[in-house]
């Protein structure tokens, strides 16, 4: 691998205007297509299967008028006002007929006519029914309905909105995201020690993530996604591309140290070794990535591809554009000598000093970093899963205040409202009545119900729909529990002949979690396997990987034991500025570690390939530990503290999940660098010294030889440079004889 990256990075510098033309050509193409030709994404969480998503069908082919997306809007009269006062109710009424005129609208309820107003009367609502599905109303209609209610607002209403129609938007790209390439900036600065070196590898992740984001964009015109695929993809790919390019840049500034290194020969070689390691570990990341499909759930997969794609971009730019770049640059990134009180200063000092300190005393580091993250992954014992409610989205927005006054006006259980839908199409037409009669009284005697409404019926009487209002709210383990009860009550409607289903939002999240916590385990299996099938051909060895999976897996248990800690026990709410305590969503620790998988063996691979440089060198398996942690420990210091930085802005990100996975990547990352790969990982290869590179003599037979070290490459420039100057030496006989 060394030496085809070699040949092909000195291709990359002699042409380098064309490789940056080639890139640039790309972002244009690419970002006029995003731009223009996008498609819209969802903010709906589907999973096909699942009971949920059959009724949700159900409805849209039998009863489409019941199937379509509702915005909740929520009166709120003045303290010591009612909604039945004459003012109050004439500009109340006046507003929703307005809203029932905005296009798109199929039916709009009156509160007072629908008794859907609170005891003391100061609170009420009315459904909005859209007739197409909520990921299909548009923000035009959305605004129109908004600018609808001006007269109950001037009436001195307050009006809120919720429902399944006006979910919260995810927006990226604001003030906290910046302060995390800001920082990302500051650490390339003091990592790399020019301003020129820390601003290439953001121009050049930025490239790589604006063709993958825009191509996301487009490809959404096409194929049902998320809003969270197109941050995911940024999230991912910016953090990859920082990294990727600076240990490419930073092995070069390495090598230009020394005077007499040729700039041409010097970036090829960046690219042989640090890029090997980058190709390496940018496929682990995309592999991990693209491994979400097992799940057998399309958003995820959806989700999964879009950042691996990105990903993908980022290592081919680390080994083409990057190098490009670097040709261009030439000798303005060849550091200044440093001399500290008359002494040349050593590279690597305090990396050294940190190796020989942990390799001190192996066992006892090893042991206390072994229980201190299994105390940091003592909460994630109680790990629940579940989608953000509106009570997780920001206090200032409509949807939070929605939610509360629900709540304060009916109970908390109302926010969790579930619709059960009966199929009575093999029902008899005179038995229908009775039969969903009956349904009601059992499910309005469940001990967790608090309301059974009247049943509703399509044209011919073939479906019903009872909306059952829980006592409890849609985060509350008791509802959960509610869910699996009432869907026993299937057994009632199948005697007659009908099918029971139990739907609606709330119905539909703990649907999607138990699906993602099924797939979990076999995730799991096969990431560790994975992982110990490509550290194994990386480094010709078995306890390498053994030991970098075992790492893996306390890094991943560790985020989630944080993560539990503060979004689902509600600890640092006020510092993380978390509205409120729920479930952690459902396909973060999939997610978590899909990614923390790729990440975690970036650093594995940046690590380990230096000791393993050395120890091929010398033989030396004690001092290669040492060294390499001398050669690579600031780097991936550097590169760790980069990606925490990056994931670390989307913490303040307003959107409930993407908070949550930009705090369980910021930590995991965190966690892996600086306790898992800094320390513990030098710890264990002092313990196991020369045995840790060795392989039973049928396994190495078959394992092929990447040599992502370079420990080839010598022979290959060396052969590269006399080929070459033959060919020089052909071009001035040919040019004498004319």
């Amino acid at each position: 691998m060394a030496s085809r990256l070699y040949t092909w990075a000195r291709w990359a510098i002699r042409r380098r205007g064309r490789v940056a033309a080639a890139w640039l050509l790309l972002l244009a193409v690419v970002g006029g297509l995003g731009i223009t030709l996008h498609g819209k994404v969802t903010t709906q969480f589907s999973v096909p299967g699942i009971e949920s998503q059959q009724a949700q069908d159900m409805l849209k082919e039998k009863f489409p008028e019941a199937a379509g997306g509702v915005a909740r809007v929520v009166f709120a009269a003045p303290e010591g006002e009612k909604l039945t006062g004459p003012k109050t109710s004439a500009a109340m009424e006046a507003s929703l007929k307005q809203a029932a005129r905005v296009p798109g609208v199929a039916d709009v309820s009156d509160p007072l006519k629908s008794r859907t107003v609170s005891v003391d009367q100061r609170i009420g609502y009315a459904d909005v029914r859209f007739r197409q599905q909520a990921s299909d109303v548009t923000q035009d209609a959305k605004d129109a309905l908004a600018d609808a209610m001006a007269q109950a607002r001037d009436a001195g209403l307050e009006v809120e909105f919720g429902g399944s129609a006006m979910e919260h938007k995810t927006e990226v790209g604001g003030p906290a995201e910046i302060v995390g390439v800001v920082a990302a900036f500051v650490v390339l600065t003091f990592a790399l020690g020019s301003l020129i070196a820390a601003g290439l590898p953001l121009l050049t992740a930025l490239v790589g993530v604006a063709i993958g984001v825009l191509g996301v964009e487009f490809m959404s015109r096409y194929v049902e996604m998320t809003s969270t695929a197109t941050v995911l993809a940024l999230m991912i790919g910016l953090a990859v591309g920082i990294d990727y390019a600076l240990f490419i840049i930073s092995r070069h500034r390495e090598q230009l140290a020394d005077p007499d290194q040729d700039i041409e020969d010097s970036i090829a070689r960046a690219v042989a070794t640090a890029g090997g390691a980058v190709v390496f570990a940018g496929a682990t990341v995309i592999i991990a990535l693209a491994a979400l499909a097992v799940t057998g759930i399309p958003f995820l997969t959806v989700m999964g591809l879009s950042a691996a794609v990105t990903v993908a971009l980022a290592v081919l730019i680390a080994v083409s554009l990057v190098p490009a770049a670097l040709g261009f640059l030439g000798e303005r990134l060849r550091p200044r000598a440093r001399r500290t009180e008359g002494r040349e200063r050593a590279p690597g000092a305090w990396g050294l000093a940190w190796g020989r300190a942990v390799t001190r005393k192996p066992l006892l580091v090893l042991l206390a970093g072994v229980i201190g993250l299994l105390a940091l992954a003592a909460p994630a014992r109680d790990l629940r899963l579940g989608l953000p409610s509106n009570a997780s989205q920001p206090v200032d927005s409509t949807q939070h205040k929605s939610y509360d006054l629900l709540t304060d006006g009916f109970g908390p259980g109302f926010n969790a409202t579930l619709t059960a839908v009966v199929d009575l199409d093999k029902v008899p037409a005179g038995d229908r009545t009775a039969t969903v009669t009956e349904l009601r009284t059992a499910l309005a005697g469940d001990r967790g119900v608090a309301v059974a409404a009247p049943p509703v019926t399509n044209a011919d009487s073939t479906l019903a729909v009872i909306a059952v209002v829980p006592k409890t709210g849609p985060d509350a383990q008791a509802t959960t529990d509610l869910v699996h009860r009432l869907r026993e009550n299937a057994s009632t409607v199948a005697k007659a002949g009908g099918t029971l289903y139990i739907a609606g939002q709330t119905a539909a999240a703990i649907d999607v979690a138990g699906k993602l916590s099924d797939a979990l385990p076999l995730f799991i299996v096969i990431i560790v396997i994975l992982a110990l099938i490509l550290l194994t051909i990386a480094f010709r060895s078995l306890l390498v990987p053994v030991k970098a999976a075992l790492g893996f897996l306390l890094s991943v248990a560790a985020s989630l034991g944080a993560t539990v800690w503060v979004f689902q026990d509600g600890h640092l709410n006020g510092l993380l500025d978390i509205p409120s305590a729920g479930p952690v969503t459902s396909f973060l620790p999939v997610l978590l570690i899909g990614v923390l998988f790729g990440l975690a063996m970036d650093y594995e691979v940046f690590l380990v390939s230096r000791m393993r440089e050395h120890y091929e060198h010398t033989g030396d398996a004690a001092e290669a530990v040492t060294q390499g942690m001398a050669r690579s420990g600031r780097v991936v210091s550097a590169a760790a503290l980069i990606m925490v930085a990056v994931f670390g802005g989307f913490v303040f990100n307003t959107d409930p999940i993407i908070k949550s996975i930009g705090f369980a990547l910021a930590f995991g990352v965190f966690v892996d660098a600086f306790v898992v790969r800094m320390t513990l990982v030098p710890a264990a290869m002092a313990l196991l010294g020369r045995r840790a590179w060795g392989l039973p003599g049928w396994l190495d037979r078959v394992t092929p030889d990447v040599d992502i070290e370079g420990a080839k490459l010598p022979a290959r420039a060396a052969a590269e440079a006399a080929a070459e100057e033959e060919e020089e030496e052909a071009k001035r006989d040919k040019a004498s004889v004319r």
